[in-house]
C-alpha cells in the first residue's frame, strides 16, 4: 500500500511514522527545507512552544517504537503549573497554581526539536522517501493522482519548478490551517468550513538565560503576565532561555509600534520583565523585527474522502494556542485515524468513522481553548476562580468515589474524548453550582479569610465535608 503524506510537520511526521509502521510505502512531501539542514535558517518567530500532555506523549508511544517517546521526552521541561506575576497594592507578587491535584505535569518542548526526532526515526526506515521543497499543485482523489512541483534545485521556494505526476492508495493531509489538500477535498466532498481570526495578534520573544547560564525565573511553570487586554507568558526551554510570547489586539500592536513605547508599555502591564528578563534595547529590537502574527480558528467537515484522501491536525482543525493543545490533538487525530485504520479492513469505512467520532471531539476543544484564554488573561487574579478551583480539586482528591476530575484535568491528563469531557464538565458545573452556590462560595471565601492559622486547616475540612455529602446527594437527583 503506497501512502502519501503531505507536510513534514510534527502531525505529518508522526503520521508517516505510524503507516510506515504497517509496512505501507511512505511517501513524504514538504514545501520547505528540510529543518535539519545547517543551511535552513530556523523561523523561531512562527511556533509557539510546545505544552505535551498525556494525549501526544500516549500518541508517541503508540507508535510502536520504544525509544521514540524517550528521545523526545529526554529534550522536555516539566512544567508543574502557571506562575502568575502581578501586582497586588502596589507590590509584585508571583503566584504559584498547580495543574493538578495529584501533582502531574505538562512538558514545555520546541516544536523543532519534536520535529527533527520524529524526521530522523523516519529516515531510518527503508520504506520512507522525503521529498522536501516539492509543492502540491492538483489532487484528484477519485483516480487517487496527485500533481506536485519540485522545487528542490531553486533558489527560492517562490520560483515555479517542474511538475509530475504520482498515485497513491491514500493521501494524509497535514499541511497546516491553509492547507492544500482541504482545498483540493473542497472540490470532491460538500464540506462545511468556518475560519474565524481571533481580535488578538501574538509576537514571539525571547528571554536568553542569566549570564551565569541559568534560568532567570524559576523554570518548572508556564509563566503568565495577565493584563484583560493583553497577556504576556513564557515557557522554559532545555538551554536555560524561554520562549515568550506577547497576546494582544491589532490596535495595541499598532499603537505600541507607531509609539515606540513598548519598555514603557511592560512596566506598567508586565511587572519584573524590564529589564530583569529582556533588556530594553533588546525588547524593543524583538518588538520591530519580529513579526506580529494573527491567531486563526478552523473547522470544518468531513476530513476525508471515500478511501482515498484524509486531513489531521491544523488542516482539519486549526485553534487558537490558549489549552495547549493544538499539537496534542494533532498527534492524536494520527492515533484515532491508525485505530480505525486497524480495525476496518475496509478504509472507506475507517475514514467514516474517523470523521464521525473525531469532528465533535476537534470542534469541542476548539471552542474551549477560544474561551480560555480569558482564564489566562483575566480569571487567574479572581478570588472566585481561585475558590472555585480549590473547591474542585478537593472533590477531585477528596471525594473519588464520585468520579469527580477538573475539566482541565480531563484535557491535559486523560485520552478521553474531548466531547465526553465537555459533556462531564457541564454535569459537574450543575453540580457544583447547586451545592456551592454563590452563598456558599462567600461563606467559605470569608471563613478562610478570617480563620486564625491555626484554623484554616478545621475551616478547610468542615467545609470540604459539607461540600462532598451535597455533592453526593445532588449527583445522584443530576444522574436521575
Amino acid at each position: 500500500m503506497k501512502t502519501v503524506v503531505v507536510g513534514a510537520g510534527p502531525v505529518g511526521a508522526l503520521a508517516a511514522l505510524y503507516a510506515a509502521a504497517r509496512g505501507h510505502d511512505v511517501e513524504i512531501y514538504e514545501l520547505r527545507p528540510d529543518i535539519r539542514d545547517p543551511s535552513t535558517a530556523p523561523n523561531n518567530t512562527k511556533s509557539i512552544n510546545l505544552a505535551l500532555s498525556e494525549r501526544g506523549i500516549n500518541s508517541l508511544r503508540q507508535t510502536g517504537l520504544s525509544d521514540l517517546a524517550d528521545a523526545v521526552l529526554a529534550n522536555t521541561v516539566p512544567m508543574h503549573g502557571r506562575m502568575i506575576h502581578v501586582r497586588k497594592h502596589g507590590e509584585y507578587v508571583r503566584e504559584a497554581q498547580q495543574y493538578d491535584a495529584h501533582g502531574r505535569d505538562l512538558l514545555a518542548m520546541d516544536r523543532t526539536v519534536l520535529n527533527r526526532a520524529l524526521i530522523d526515526h523516519l529516515d531510518g526506515m527503508p520504506n520512507v522517501k522525503f521529498f522536501f521543497k516539492h509543492k502540491l499543485i492538483g489532487v484528484d482523489f477519485k483516480k487517487n493522482s496527485a500533481w506536485f512541483e519540485d522545487r528542490s534545485d531553486r533558489k527560492d521556494l517562490l520560483t515555479q519548478g517542474p511538475e509530475f505526476k504520482l498515485t497513491f492508495d491514500l493521501l494524509i493531509g497535514a499541511d497546516g490551517a491553509h492547507s492544500a489538500v482541504r482545498n483540493h477535498l473542497t472540490k470532491v466532498v460538500p464540506m462545511t468550513y468556518q475560519q474565524e481570526y481571533i481580535d488578538k495578534l501574538w509576537c514571539q520573544l525571547g528571554i536568553p538565560a542569566s549570564p551565569e547560564g541559568d534560568f532567570r525565573i524559576p523554570p518548572n511553570y508556564l509563566h503568565i503576565w495577565p493584563a484583560d487586554e493583553s497577556m504576556f507568558i513564557a515557557i522554559p526551554n532545555i538551554d536555560k532561555s524561554f520562549t515568550a510570547t506577547l497576546f494582544m489586539s491589532k490596535e495595541g500592536f499598532e499603537a505600541l509600534s507607531s509609539s515606540g513605547k513598548v519598555n514603557e508599555y511592560f512596566s506598567q502591564n508586565f511587572p519584573a520583565v524590564v529589564p530583569d528578563l529582556i533588556t530594553p534595547e533588546d525588547l524593543a529590537s524583538q518588538f520591530s523585527h519580529n513579526e506580529h502574527l494573527p491567531l486563526i480558528s478552523i473547522k470544518c467537515s468531513p476530513y476525508h474522502y471515500q478511501s482515498s484522501g484524509v486531513i489531521v491536525g491544523d488542516a482539519a482543525h486549526a485553534m487558537v494556542p490558549f489549552y495547549g493543545q493544538g499539537m496534542n490533538a494533532g498527534l492524536e487525530d494520527v492515533r484515532v485515524l491508525f485505530e480505525f485504520l486497524d480495525a476496518y479492513p475496509d478504509r472507506a469505512t475507517a475514514l467514516a468513522e474517523y470523521t464521525r467520532q473525531r469532528t465533535p471531539d476537534a470542534q469541542t476543544i476548539n471552542d474551549l481553548a477560544l474561551g480560555n484564554y480569558r482564564e489566562m488573561a483575566s480569571d487567574v487574579k479572581s478570588p472566585l476562580y481561585l475558590l472555585r478551583k480549590w473547591v474542585e480539586e478537593s472533590l477531585y482528591v477528596y471525594a473519588p468515589s464520585l468520579g469527580w476530575a477538573t475539566q482541565y484535568s480531563r484535557v491535559t491528563f486523560s485520552n478521553m474524548r474531548y466531547s465526553e469531557v465537555y459533556a462531564r464538565s457541564q454535569r459537574q458545573a450543575r453540580i457544583l453550582n447547586g451545592v456551592v452556590g454563590l452563598g456558599l462560595a462567600a461563606v467559605a471565601g470569608s471563613a478562610l479569610l478570617f480563620a486564625g492559622n491555626g484554623g484554616v486547616k478545621r475551616v478547610e475540612k468542615g467545609v470540604m465535608r459539607g461540600i462532598c455529602l451535597a455533592a453526593q446527594g445532588l449527583q445522584k437527583v443530576v444522574q436521575g
